[in-house]
């Protein structure tokens, strides 16, 4: 017995960005592909304003933003990580014990997954908004002056 289109679509999509993050870091699980997005995800969306957080959420496929969303608490002010140790040590303290893959290599792949499936301009309104050091984690082609 099959689901309901839209949410298998939405499945579907979700293990497609996955397969893309599995593929980027060469882990060869989707379970960790999953907590590498997870962890990144939180973290920078600690980083964000609410109405930011919101706003980039509605770009990602549904079963990522729910990933995205888990956990937050709308009155929390944004994280003050002005650097990328900061940064990653934060995205580190979400992965699971012994993820095979350093933290600052795992934020390049999600950003680099998110700059190539959502839109290129509410992305850059992310970077733009985020302290220059951490805008270098971003894709090459996605940083800006």
């Amino acid at each position: 017995m099959h689901g309901h289109h839209d949410f298998d679509h939405a499945v579907h999509e979700g293990n497609l960005w996955l397969g893309k993050i599995d593929e980027g870091l060469e882990l060869g699980s989707l379970g960790l592909a999953q907590s590498a997005l997870r962890a990144t995800l939180h973290v920078l969306r600690d980083r964000l304003t609410p109405e930011m957080a919101v706003h980039l959420s509605a770009q990602l496929p549904l079963v990522v933003r729910g990933l995205f969303f888990e956990g937050w608490k709308l009155s929390q002010r944004p994280s003050e990580d002005d650097n990328i140790e900061q940064f990653c040590t934060h995205v580190e303290a979400l992965l699971p014990a012994g993820f095979p893959i350093d933290a600052r290599r795992v934020v390049g792949v999600v950003f680099e997954v998110i700059w190539n499936e959502i839109d290129p301009g509410e992305t850059a309104k992310i970077i733009d908004f985020l302290p220059r050091a951490l805008r270098t984690l971003w894709p090459q082609v996605a940083q800006r002056a």
